[in-house]
Formats: structure tokens, sequence, C-alpha cells
């Protein structure tokens, strides 16, 4: 059977109350809160955690290919797909794609997947989608933004979490939210029009649409997963369908982290799943240029959570940002002053050849004494024995700090502390030397425990520098 073998999701730890947006123009709040990334989070970031969040107890060598879908790509010309596969340490004879430019993006790598699954040319795809979009300061959209990622792992087994029934899609030529090629920000026209002419009726053809294909009336949806730029627009949909907005409708959680782009359709579906019932009716639905409509069947197979968050695990999972000033700091849209540069020259060759190391996080484990060392060494420090190694994946394992530092010069005036670290993994102990991020430097103590994460470092030499860094167990 064809469908969900698992899924996972990624919201960034830091939240920022509507409230704090709202003093700082004078204008009324959207009540609640929407999910920040981090000075060193991005799309690709935020989409490896989710893969992670994802294959936790699935083999990575099962894993025939990775479509990474996004409205903010970090690149205009190079593949997130094959950053993010290399980060997660998946095999590299498998097919990786980029979607993007539409909120759809994500269910139509969803379809492209389901299609390469169904041909017999994959045997399991990963769908991840991250957004991190920018609003206008002072606009609504800026309340009600999110940023977060969501993955999921689809394929052909006999003990699926859910199966693809049926899906329908429409495509609209319209402007009613964009960006140009020159923009910063999302753009949109006027609010009825987008709603009424865009939203409503595209959403609401591919919905009905389907639901006659397949001969099904509205009551037969146990829950009806409907993407929308906020609750009002969503509700309003249910019920020009024919549906219970208080019984049937999944929650748009848009108090608790906003609307999280091209990611939100997919953070919703694994919602639902996490609380779906065996031989629930599930109808998910995106909007962007149009429409895509699925039908999906829960299965009564075993959901194993293994380490996973899941989105309520990383929605319980927050910290307040202090300010909004900050928040534009770590957008990019606040200059705050500059710390010590790196003195550091990025090169594509170096980055290459070191790219086991830097990006997959491997380290060498000598076949002669069992040393484990990282970055990877030719020559075992611990025998001297030379390339008789095989490589080991350390991004994955927790660790506890041996020793630590703060360096008070090379942070920014917005961060201005750097915590410098050395782990101990709990795979043999071995020691990584590396930045710590999402904590307080006061707290840092010997001994506490950390896990790995996929971070942007810094910019250099036109190129974005990736690099693990370690974080409190979140």
């Amino acid at each position: 059977m064809i469908g969900i073998i698992a899924c996972g999701a990624y919201i960034p730890l830091w939240r920022l109350p509507r409230d704090a947006i709202a003093a700082a123009w004078g204008r009324q709040s959207l009540g609640g809160e929407r999910s920040v990334a981090n000075n060193d989070e991005d799309t690709v970031t935020m989409a490896v955690e989710a893969v992670f969040d994802c294959l936790a107890g699935v083999s990575r060598d099962t894993v025939d290919g990775l479509y990474f879908a996004s409205t903010t790509s970090p690149f205009r010309e190079k593949q997130c797909a094959a950053l993010a596969a290399a980060a997660a340490d998946l095999k590299t004879e498998i097919i990786t794609a980029d979607y993007s430019n539409s909120l759809r993006s994500s269910t139509n790598a969803l379809r492209a997947a389901l299609d390469a699954v169904s041909s017999g040319s994959a045997r399991s795809m990963l769908v991840v989608a991250s957004d991190c979009r920018l609003a206008y300061p002072r606009s609504d959209y800026e309340q009600g933004f999110g940023d977060a990622a969501a993955a999921f792992l689809i394929g052909n087994t006999s003990t699926p979490i859910a199966t693809f029934e049926a899906h329908y899609s429409i495509s609209n030529e319209m402007y009613d939210v964009w960006r140009l090629d020159k923009d910063t920000y999302v753009q949109s026209w006027e609010d009825r029009f987008v709603v009424e002419k865009g939203y409503i009726e595209n959403m609401q053809k591919a919905v009905s649409s389907l639901l006659k294909k397949e001969k099904l009336s509205p009551g037969s949806i146990n829950k009806a997963i409907f993407y929308a730029p906020n609750p009002r627009v969503q509700h309003q949909l249910a019920r020009a369908l024919g549906f219970d907005v208080q019984k049937q409708i999944q929650d748009l959680l848009f108090d608790r982290m906003g609307v999280c782009g091209c990611a939100h359709a997919m953070l919703m579906l694994a919602v639902a799943l996490e609380e779906a019932k065996a031989d629930d009716i599930l109808l998910l639905a995106s909007y962007g240029d149009g429409s895509d409509a699925f039908l999906l069947k829960v299965t009564g197979a075993a959901k194993s959570k293994g380490n996973k968050h899941g989105v309520m695990g990383y929605l319980s999972s927050k910290k307040l940002l202090p300010s909004y000033e900050k928040y534009l700091s770590y957008r990019g849209l606040l200059e705050p002053q500059p710390g010590e540069p790196f003195r550091l020259f990025p090169s594509a060759s170096a980055s290459w050849r070191e790219r086991n190391s830097s990006i997959r996080l491997h380290g060498s484990k000598c076949k002669n004494c069992g040393l484990v060392t990282f970055p990877i060494q030719r020559v075992c420090y611990g025998c001297q024995s030379k390339d008789n190694y095989s490589e080991v994946r350390l991004s994955d394992r927790r660790g506890a700090i041996f020793t630590f530092s703060l360096d008070n010069l090379a942070g920014r005036s917005d961060d201005p502390v750097i915590p410098q670290i050395v782990i101990e993994s709990e795979m043999d102990n071995t020691r990584i030397y590396c930045m710590m991020t999402d904590c307080a430097p006061n707290e840092i103590k010997i001994g506490m425990p950390v896990e790995m994460t996929f971070r942007r470092i810094y910019e250099g030499a036109s190129m974005y520098n990736y690099f693990w860094k370690c974080r409190p167990p979140r």
C-alpha cells in the first residue's frame, strides 16, 4: 500500500508574542505568538531538523530520494535538496529536487513523490517543506507568519500510517500573494479579492470536486485539514463546504506558531495523524496558484514515536524572544553592531574535501583499535595506523559538555557571547569542538547534556557556510 511511512516536524525554539509586535507599531495585536527562526537558522537547517525527526528509527538506506519545498530557499541557484540530503546522511545514489515559488510547492512535491513510488522508480521518498517568510513590518502578515518545517516519508509498504486514496488538483493564475525576484517582503492584493476570488473559490472547487469524484459527503470526513492564512478564512471555507467547524476542522495552530508558508499544510497533517484513530478519513487541501486536495485513510498500524518530537512536542519546547527588535535583528532587518569578523575565507574545494565531516558530521573509527575521532583522521592517534578506518555518523548522537569557554568578542551586539564547546559524544566519548546555540550562556555547565543541530555559521566569499552546533536537548 502506498502511503505515509513516517512523519516529522521542526519548530524553532524561539517565539515572539504578537503583543510585542503590536506595541512596537501602536496597533492592535492578533493575540498569541509566532515561531521565529534563530539567527543561525534558515529553511535548509530547519528542513534537516524535520528530516531527523521523521527518520527516527528508520534506516536511511531505504530512502531513495528527497524533495525539498520552500518559497524562501537560501539559494537562487543551488539545490537545497542535495544539501539537506547530505546533512541528513542519506546515501548519494538518490533522487533530489527542489520545489519552489508557490505556497502549494509542498503538496506539489508530495504528489510527485506519490507518482515516483507508484511508478516503481523509488521505494520511498522523503518530502520536506520549510519556510521562513518575511512580511512588511507593521503588516498583519508580520504577526501572522511563522517559521517551521515538516517532513514525510512516502513509500509502498504493508504497514503505512495512512494510505492515499485519491487526489485532485487545479491550477489558477492570478496575482493574490506573491514576491518578485527582487523583493524582500511578501506582497498581496486587496484582502477581500484574495480571499473570495483566490482562496475560497479555488479551495472550494478542489475539495468539492474530489468529494464528488469519490462519491463522498462532508459528513464522511473525520478531519478536514485546510491550509488558510488565518482561522477566520479557514472557518469561512469550512462552512461554505458544509463542514462542522467545531468537530471536523483541524486546528490551524495560528495562536501558537502562526502560518508557516508552504510547510503549514504538512504540519497540520502531521498533527492530525498524531491524533487520528484507525480507519479515520482525512481530507488535506493546500492553496497557492491553485489547490491540491488529497484523501487519506488512517490504518491500524502502530505509530512508533522513537525519539520523535512531532509538532506538539516542538510547540511545547519554547523560549520567548525578549523584544521585537531582537526579531528584526535575527531576520537581518535591523543591523546590529557587528562582532569580531571571522578571519577565515571559505573555499569551495576545501568544503568539498571536508564535506563528510562538516556536512554529514562523520567521524573516523579505527578498524585496528576502535578509536573514534572527529573530524575524520587518516592517521589514528591511538595506534598510528594509516587509512584504516570506517566513517561513523555522529549527528544523531547526544553527548555532554566536557569543557567550554565563553567568547565575549566573537558575537554580535544582539548575541554578544559565543559559547565555544567541547562535547563528549555518547558514541565512545568522541570529542567534538563546536559552538552552542539556543541557550543562555550563563546556564552552561560541564556535564550538561546536549544534542547536535545543523546551522548556518557565517557568510563569506559569496557562500553560506553550514556546520553543526550543539544545543540543550529539546
